[in-house]
């Protein structure tokens, strides 16, 4: 296995090599004569909007005889940022037949397979670059491998040794080598956008509702299944639209699973492991009603357009009791999870069509191991583009890892106590119940702890048209448990809330500090016209980055239409920022 790895990253970081001296070619060909006093200028008035100013000025100074204007900026700071990549994926390969305990081999294999996927996405993001449509595929790629590089050093948290300084050595500046060439691409490229404070309303952020659902402009978004018509966002196809709605007798499955053996395999493991690496093609693999306990099942990262059917709510489970007490990473205690990106041989010819990632329908993933095991993941997602329909995601602490990328949940009932819903990913659940369970004792609950690092990155956690409810065991003590929307794990954390119904198990108060005064002047958390009897502002915190939202356009940035895949690249269409929200 590790000499495959380092195969594919041979092959990725030739022609990574051979983008980059194409690249240095071009820009010296076209501006061979370029004041270097110009260069110095350039890159000084640039660096300066990164989070990084002396790494950014650094790592672009031997290419200044290259460099004439912002585009060239980020052409460069992209290939030497894939290099550095490369050198610290290489580097952290060279140790994988070390001795390692369980809890370390945990966090390195983690590391491996976040530092391979972000080659792929710091690929694709080269490859799509210049391509004015992919604006924020590009800009997602980027906090994903922004996020896999945290990930990885995170994982280490609480370890010292060999293993864990070879780690932080390999990893040296390329989180930050990443910010800065997000931060560089936000401010050299066209329609640059602000979430951080009141946006600026663009005509060319218009939207048709036809975005949101796939049809003409029937006029507002239905928030409520009740009204028989289903609407899902323009990046499924009409295949997948249509797959999401269909009954399971009517759908032509490619893989069954089924315990009684009446199926093309008995385990959900087989039916992965069969499943075709890198397919453009929708692979449907139908898991029909049963308990399937088969230990932190995982889909790969070239495992991609897979989609996973069951016959409903609790009858079709995935069951693992996984948790960090077991010398896991939080990372690798998912009973389900996947990290997928398509591979660079497909990225870096032409741009990948948006396309769903990874689907699931009519399934429950459930983490067993209890509020006194502590972190427990139920459900980790790491594809672009993925979406969560009609499914149950039930444990305590960590149930939901919304880990990277775009993601969208629709009528989802999701259950926990500390931080059960948390990630670094741009996610939109929609129609769901957050159920808040009973903790241990002295806990409190709080339903998210989103992880944005960097403010150029595109993430966050919105919750538009959900019912935030106590689960039953919680009910009967709420009295004796308090209960948070959330905290902010990261510096620049983001979570809105909006048009959401808010049970009175929710503290007055609203929103939880991570740390005394840790991320309260910077975080961006947000409520929008929610009723209920948790939902009055009253007594909500008074933190610089609280804000009661009150503008159709501010919220309106949150709604699956622009807050998943973004506005810049689409078609000016003339339809207000209220496509999206209910009316």
């Amino acid at each position: 296995m590790a000499l495959l790895v380092l195969q594919n990253f041979l092959l990725l970081l030739l022609l990574s090599l051979l983008l980059f001296i194409n690249t240095i070619h071009a820009l010296s060909s076209s501006s061979s004569s370029t004041d270097s006093t110009h260069a110095q200028t350039l890159i000084t008035n640039t660096c300066i909007h990164t989070q990084h100013p002396n790494l950014c000025s650094n790592s672009l100074l031997p290419f200044s005889h290259s460099l004439a204007t912002r585009a060239d900026l980020v052409h460069v700071s992209f290939n030497v940022t894939l290099h550095r990549a490369g050198k610290a994926f290489m580097g952290a390969s060279a140790i994988a037949n070390t001795a390692m305990d369980s809890r370390v081999r945990s966090a390195y294999s983690a590391c491996l397979e976040l530092l391979e996927d972000s080659l792929d996405l710091l690929a694709r993001s080269i490859a799509s670059v210049s391509n004015a449509a992919a604006r924020e595929d590009v800009t997602t790629w980027l906090s994903a491998a922004m996020t896999n590089s945290d990930t990885c050093v995170e994982g280490f948290d609480g370890l010292k040794g060999f293993v864990r300084d070879h780690i932080d050595d390999q990893l040296t500046n390329l989180s930050e080598l990443v910010s800065n060439c997000l931060a560089i691409y936000t401010v050299s490229g066209p329609n640059v956008k602000d979430f951080s404070g009141v946006p600026i309303q663009n005509k060319r952020r218009r939207l048709l509702f036809s975005d949101i659902h796939g049809g003409s402009d029937h006029g507002h978004e239905s928030s409520s299944s009740s009204s028989g018509v289903e609407y899902f966002p323009r990046w499924l196809r009409r295949r997948e639209r249509r797959l999401l709605q269909l009954p399971v007798s009517v759908i032509r499955p490619d893989i069954v699973v089924s315990q009684d053996g009446n199926g093309t395999y008995r385990t959900i493991r087989e039916a992965i492991k069969a499943a075709p690496q890198q397919s453009d093609r929708k692979t449907i693999i139908y898991v029909k009603a049963g308990r399937y306990e088969e230990s932190n099942l995982k889909v790969g990262r070239k495992k991609t357009n897979l989609m996973f059917i069951g016959d409903g709510k609790g009858k079709t489970i995935i069951s693992g009791g996984k948790s960090v007490f077991d010398n896991l990473t939080t990372f690798h205690t998912a009973a389900f999870g996947n990290i997928q990106t398509e591979s660079h041989q497909s990225c870096c010819t032409t741009p990948p069509a948006s396309g769903s990632g990874f689907i699931a329908r009519d399934m429950t993933f459930v983490n067993w191991a209890g509020p006194y095991k502590h972190q427990a993941v139920a459900l980790r997602v790491g594809a672009d583009h993925a979406v969560v329909y009609r499914c149950s995601i039930i444990g305590y602490q960590d149930t939901l890892y919304v880990h990277s990328q775009r993601q969208f949940f629709r009528e989802c009932d999701i259950y926990g106590t500390v931080d059960f819903i948390f990630g670094n990913a741009a996610v939109v659940l929609q129609n769901c119940s957050l159920y808040a369970r009973k903790p241990m004792d002295f806990q409190k609950n709080t339903i998210t702890a989103q992880n944005r690092k960097d403010p150029n990155q595109n993430t966050g956690i919105s919750i538009h048209a959900c019912r935030i409810l106590a689960a039953p065991d919680l009910q009967v003590a709420k009295g004796n448990f308090s209960t948070y929307l959330g905290r902010p794990w990261k510096l620049y954390s983001r979570t809105v809330l909006m048009q959401s119904y808010i049970g009175d198990h929710v503290h007055p108060r609203g929103w939880l500090e991570w740390n005394a005064t840790f991320a309260l002047d910077t975080l961006y958390y947000g409520e929008y016209m929610n009723y209920g009897p948790g939902s009055a502002l009253g007594q909500r915190v008074k933190w610089p980055g609280y804000r009661v939202i009150t503008g159709l356009v501010e919220a309106s940035k949150f709604t699956v239409s622009q807050f998943i895949f973004g506005t810049s690249w689409l078609p000016s269409t003339g339809v207000t920022f209220l496509a999206g929200l209910s009316v």
